[in-house]
């Protein structure tokens, strides 16, 4: 049985959303499942309070432990929930991946898997480019990245589907943020969880 990771950033909950699609993915293969948001910085927060929208969406992730990189270690695979801030990651995360820098001095997370799911506002906002340029510092740090091919997600072949990568799951907030991941983008993101704990399980026997 594998352990897989689920740490998520995510400011307005679609990205809250696919972590828990994800987490049940992987729950489903028999893999032990931990879920971790990684920190608000205070800027955001401060900047951020006065808006609906992220004040519900924190305090719905308000029970969820903060994610800290002794979770890193002791996951076998790690399904990254990292949303687009202008085709990259947002500086949350890479604050998160800073701080993990003793991890990569040891090489402590060398050998482990992982996959990368996220969101944007429109269909070209950045899905892809998120995705590819947080593979580099997770092949800095010895992971094994995991995609998800089309052979597995038929639905990313649906004409009127917004969302979905063969590099990882993918979800569409829309112009003003209020559109919400749809079952289909749910389903690939647990099928993401799925093939990250299969693979991860095999290379940790």
């Amino acid at each position: 049985m594998s352990k897989v990771l689920v740490p998520f950033y995510s400011s307005y909950g679609h990205i809250h959303e696919m972590a828990k699609a994800v987490a049940k993915g992987a729950e489903e293969t028999g893999a032990e499942v931990r879920i971790v948001r990684i920190p608000e910085s205070q800027m955001a927060k401060e900047g951020m309070s006065t808006q609906d929208a992220y004040v519900e969406a924190q305090n719905k992730q308000a029970d969820i432990p903060e994610a800290t990189t002794d979770d890193l270690v002791w996951a076998d695979g790690v399904v990254w929930g990292i949303p687009t801030r202008f085709g990259n990651m947002p500086a949350q995360v890479k604050q998160f991946m800073d701080a993990a820098g003793g991890l990569w001095a040891n090489g402590s997370l060398e050998g482990k898997v992982a996959g990368i799911f996220t969101s944007t506002n429109t269909a070209h906002g950045g899905q892809e480019t998120t995705i590819i340029t947080s593979v580099v510092p997770l092949l800095h740090f010895g992971f094994i990245f995991v995609g998800l091919p089309y052979g597995e997600n038929p639905e990313m072949a649906e004409r009127d589907f917004v969302g979905g990568t063969p590099y990882g799951a993918s979800t569409l907030a829309g112009p003003d943020g209020t559109r919400m991941p749809s079952e289909g983008e749910l389903t690939m993101g647990g099928r993401l969880g799925a093939r990250v704990a299969r693979v991860s399980e095999k290379l940790s026997n």
